[in-house]
């Protein structure tokens, strides 16, 4: 049986063998398609958890690539992808055709059967069968199990995808191939030895979608299946308990474009707010290279003389970097915000909230908070109240993170051009699968004008071009800023479109945007936004439509009301309707299936309740009654039956509007900035938008499984990537060129463009290179002391721990106070009992003459400490046990846990410091990460010696006080009174020691 597995608090996850993608792409065949309901904000990485793992631990586990399928890889990479994935169908041709010629078998069993297969092959696998030889079997299995539940069958390219990543590689797919599906066969396959699988994703609405979508799969053939949501605390919910087998979708932008920056989890600091405020209007006064100067390509500033003077007279202070008042790093901060970090493009503002704007994909990431006080300089620049300042409790690089896994994989659409770092780090090795379907898309030449003034116009006039034609078109923009500037563009020229960016109201209706862009003469103006798993279908979604049709009916009759505070008394909040534009819809649905799904509504009413459920709640039942398999629950199967009437009576419309728009030919994609990787200019999807440039990814909206399709891109000299990396060659093209409107044809350009984006790879290489090889010196760290911390959590008794950390004590006091090279005559007994009394109250009968008369040498004197070391925890433990069984174990425990915790997060702050520091060492010929690991290695062993030292000190001091029953009534009625801030007290509580208290140094 496949386990439940918990989960860290920066990861999400589910426990079965269903594949999921980040930014996946649903399989499509022409009758069947499914499309996403609406997306959730987050952007914290998601995983979902299957039960089991292979039993292979090689991370490249199992065959070996011929050489050709090496080759082709490599070609791909150098030639940007031209590499069809031949070799690879070749390669794995025989195992397709075993598969293939098992289905005539396998779709013959019934559910019941079908299911016993998974018990037969779990069997086999336990017995141990090797995966290898049960995957024929397994793939035929969920192939046949995805056609009756979801009404989709694998094709052959997804099955070589499956084997590619079962064999803990990257497959590179293109978008619209259907990964989501590809990712539940080796899962499945994985999941039959009975340990832990994962499948990543990168947000919360991916993790919950395809937990409810792609999960019915395994669930139909009786695997356990679990989101992993982040709030597990329990020792059974433990995240990484036992993994071996972990698939990544969208693999290069969690290890790639992601692990620039490490997973942080952080808690609150106080500091003072007044400073911000002043730093602001100091950094709003200053002038940009008369006060400061800024390195865009750093993201730093640094201070003139002139801003450091005027700076100090301002503050009436003497230095900035006085260590008393560190005013240095509030004015920094101020100006950063001011210069680097821009409303509407790297944030928005919520109500009196300053929202960050994911680089990558455009979204609100609800809850992250920029750190080092950056986030509050931004706070105070916009003249909101600002919240605490964060501090790091713990870290940890997305390399090092994913490394823990013995088998890993991924799957994404380009890869090839990354494929040395995949390698180099991860061990991965990248092979491309073949498509479907021929790629029929048109990309064409990019359009370069000297301003971005002519950009724009360049674009209006193609946006408009097309849409005389009656062809979708899709826009992609950088930023809030900027779709909002072509939007208003567009309607003086009187242009219909849809905005989809990161402000509130479009968010909502992100989703319902995405699935209609490909509606005759649809435009749609998108900043980097994923794809959200919603597919852009020629025509328009007709299962989408179907879905928002039945929400509207049903959820004003079944959702509670939410209760909020009103912002405003004469304003109240307004009502949520759920009500959607009727020209979305393609026909006003017959009088029968209106009746239909009525009835449909009414029965859910009765029986879950008028206006009864949580929103999210019923979105879930919502979700699971639009789907395709087979239902026991009466309500959910007569909605899903009205859902599956109206899908058939919109596809009539959908299917002639969808010919037209092939006619027309296809969707058309305009970007308008060119990104900074090469390997996003290839890529095939919306969905890993990285920084400034990512509209690029753009294109495999366009084009998917054989559909026509176009792009084109317009850029401007002065587009980011141009004027941050470009040069001096660039800055000589802007002065050649005066002409705005007319667009620029030179070798020259290319060339600067290739070498800009060279330098970008290259740049942002360095910074994941350097960031891996810092956080290699923390990883061992961290190990020792997450084992630590897991030994103590697991642990029944932790007797035998307290005891090393006594005898480990005893050791560092003696060492101090006499040392074991110094003449038995110079021995300092008093100076040594003094320091042992203060520990441990229970050694008050130690005198000089006893401590002569046990230790006539240094060994003979250590081990008798050891000895009423180990005497006084027992003794301890017996006094407390006699007043509260039981006792000990939580306390010991807790004081533990609780000093690990905040010890170690001292320990980051420290290294934090340090690795700052040693930058500047550089200077004086010395290398920063030599000095680095030398300064880490000896925190982190006066770290260790301070846990055991305050753990031993707390236990030797903790005194338990008992609570009558007068005192504790007392107590709980204070509690109630207090709005329930404090539970109520245990018969035993009161400790007169405190827990987290430092214990005396083991020094004199």
């Amino acid at each position: 049986m496949a386990t439940p597995l918990c989960q860290s608090p920066s990861v999400k996850r589910y426990h079965c063998p269903t594949g999921s993608s980040v930014y996946s792409k649903f399989l499509r065949n022409p009758k069947d398609q499914y499309k996403s309901p609406q997306f959730g904000s987050s952007n914290y990485l998601q995983k979902f958890n299957v039960g089991s793992k292979t039993a292979k631990s090689g991370r490249s586990g199992g065959r070996q690539m011929p050489a050709m399928a090496s080759l082709g890889g490599l070609l791909g990479g150098i030639f940007k992808g031209n590499d069809t994935g031949e070799s690879t169908r070749q390669q794995y041709a025989s195992t397709v055709g075993v598969i293939n010629g098992l289905e005539a078998e396998t779709s013959a069993l019934s559910d019941s059967e079908l299911r016993e297969k998974t018990l037969v092959l779990k069997e086999r696998a336990q017995r141990g069968e090797s995966l290898d030889s049960l995957l024929p079997e397994a793939f035929a299995v969920v192939r046949e199990a995805s056609k009756r539940v979801l009404g989709l069958r694998p094709f052959d390219v997804q099955l070589i995808g499956g084997m590619v990543l079962h064999e803990g590689e990257i497959a590179e797919m293109r978008t619209g191939e259907g990964k989501t599906l590809v990712a539940i066969l080796p899962a499945y396959l994985n999941a039959l030895t009975g340990t832990g699988v994962h499948v990543v994703t990168v947000n919360d609405y991916l993790a919950r979608r395809d937990c409810e979508w792609v999960g019915q799969v395994p669930r139909f053939l009786g695997l356990k299946l679990k989101e992993l949501s982040g709030n597990e605390q329990s020792v059974e919910e433990l995240v990484l308990r036992g993994s071996s087998y972990c698939v990544i979708d969208e693999v290069d932008s969690i290890l790639i474009d992601e692990a620039r920056t490490p997973l942080i989890i952080s808690g609150p600091a106080d500091r003072p707010s007044d400073r911000y405020y002043k730093a602001a209007k100091i950094a709003a006064a200053y002038e940009r290279d008369i006060h400061y100067t800024v390195d865009e390509k750093q993201k730093t500033v640094l201070l003139t003389e002139q801003g450091y003077e005027d700076a100090e007279e301002i503050l009436n202070v003497k230095d900035l970097y006085d260590p008393r008042e560190q005013w240095a790093s509030y004015v920094l901060n101020a100006i950063k915000a001011k210069e680097l970090f821009l409303r509407d493009v790297n944030y928005i503002i919520r109500g009196k909230e300053v929202l960050i704007v994911d680089e990558f994909t455009g979204r609100v990431m609800q809850g992250r908070r920029w750190s080092d006080g950056l986030h509050q300089a931004v706070e105070a620049k916009e003249g909101l109240p600002i919240q605490n300042e964060t501090v790091t409790l713990a870290s940890i690089s997305y390399q090092n993170f994913f490394l823990q896994f013995p088998k890993l994989c991924g799957m994404t659409g380009t890869a090839a051009t990354e494929s040395t770092e995949f390698e180099s780090i991860y061990k991965l090795k990248v092979t491309i699968v073949p498509t479907n379907k021929p790629m029929i898309r048109k990309d064409e030449s990019d359009v370069v004008f000297r301003a971005t003034t002519g950009k724009w116009r360049a674009v209006v006039v193609e946006i408009s071009r097309m849409n005389k034609t009656g062809r979708p078109v899709l826009v992609g923009t950088t930023s809030v800023e900027q779709s909002d500037l072509l939007s208003e563009q567009l309607q003086e020229a009187g242009i219909p479109h849809e905005v989809l960016n990161a402000k509130p109201e479009n968010v909502e209706r992100e989703a319902e945007i995405v699935a209609q862009s490909g509606r005759l003469e649809a435009v749609t103006i998108a900043t980097n936004m994923a794809g959200r798993g919603t597919d852009i279908i020629l025509g328009g979604n007709a299962e989408f439509m179907a879905r928002l049709k039945l929400r509207e009916m049903l959820m004003p009759r079944v959702v509670r009301p939410t209760e909020g505070v009103f912002v405003s008394v004469k304003k109240p909040p307004p009502k949520k309707t759920w009500k959607v534009n009727e020209n979305l819809f393609p026909c006003k649905l017959s009088n029968e299936n209106a009746k239909l799904a009525e009835e449909a509504v009414e029965l859910a009413v009765k029986t879950w309740g008028s206006r009864s459920l949580g929103e999210l709640e019923a979105e879930e039942r919502l979700s699971y009654s639009c789907e395709k398999g087979p239902a026991q629950d009466e309500v959910i199967a007569k909605l899903r039956h009205a859902f599956l009437q109206i899908v058939k009576e919109y596809k009539v419309y959908t299917e002639e509007e969808r010919r037209k728009v092939v006619s027309a030919g296809g969707l058309h994609v305009v970007g308008t900035e060119r990104h900074e990787s090469r390997r996003i200019d290839n890529q095939d999807m919306i969905e890993n938008f990285n920084l400034h440039g990512a509209s690029i990814q753009l294109r495999g909206r366009s084009g998917r499984q054989g559909d026509p399709g176009s792009s084109r891109f317009f850029l401007s000299l002065e587009d980011n990537i141009f004027r941050i990396f470009g040069g001096d060659r660039i800055q000589g093209l802007m002065r050649a060129f005066r002409v705005e409107d007319l667009p620029i044809e030179s070798k020259m350009l290319t060339r600067a463009l290739d070498e800009a984006q060279r330098k970008v790879e290259n740049y942002f290489f360095d910074i994941r290179k350097q960031l891996f090889e810092y956080d290699e010196v923390l990883n061992s760290q961290r190990d020792r002391v997450y084992k630590e911390r897991r030994r103590a959590l697991e642990s029944d008794d932790l007797q035998s721990l307290v005891i090393e950390f006594a005898e480990l004590t005893m050791d560092d006091i003696l060492e101090v106070n006499i040392g074991p090279d110094s003449p038995k005559e110079s021995w300092d007994f008093e100076k040594l009992i003094a320091k042992l009394q203060q520990y441990c109250y229970l050694l008050d009968d130690l005198t000089p003459d006893l401590l002569r008369s046990k230790g006539s040498s240094y060994e003979e004197l250590r081990n008798y400490l050891h000895l009423r070391g180990r005497e006084a925890y027992l003794q301890k433990r017996d006094i407390v046990e006699k007043q509260a069984p039981g006792l000990m174990k939580e306390a010991e425990r807790f004081l533990i846990l609780s000093n690990i915790d905040r010890l170690w997060k001292e320990h980051l702050q420290a290294l934090k410091f340090v690795q700052q520091a040693v930058g500047l060492r550089g200077y004086a010929q010395r290398d920063p990460l030599i000095e680095y690991k030398l300064e880490g290695y000896n925190l982190f062993l006066e770290m260790m010696a301070q846990i055991r030292r305050n753990v031993i000190y707390s236990i030797y001091q903790f005194q338990p006080v008992l609570v009558n029953k007068d005192q504790q009534q007392t107590q709980s009625e204070k509690s109630r009174k207090s709005d329930r801030k404090k539970s109520n007290t245990d018969p035993v509580i009161a400790v007169k020691s405190s827990a987290s208290a430092t214990g005396p140094q083991a020094s004199a």
